[in-house]
């Protein structure tokens, strides 16, 4: 099978966390689907930075929230015990 090519555009956006200013480079995608998370949680992005910053074990802030992003939609599927994800190997 072909890959195919999606340029993904990361895009370094400021945010202030704590009365601090810092920076994190983002895909769009990962950026739009973190606004909606705040959105629905009805928090302010600067909020949710905030926690993950707290939270992070990893020395990147982006990453952080990349992986932050990847687990809220990944809790979304429903039923995944390990025997089922092992049955769908």
């Amino acid at each position: 099978m072909g890959r195919l090519a999606v340029k993904s555009a990361i895009t370094k956006r400021s945010i202030v966390i704590g009365g601090r200013k810092t920076s994190v480079s983002l895909e769009d995608q990962f950026w739009n689907a973190f606004k909606e998370i705040a959105g629905a949680r009805e928090m302010a992005l600067s909020d949710l930075v905030a926690g993950i910053d707290t939270d992070r074990q990893h020395a990147n802030l982006s990453s952080a929230i990349r992986l932050f992003v990847l687990g809220f939609y990944r809790d979304q599927i429903p039923d995944r015990s390990p025997n089922r994800r092992l049955a769908a190997a």
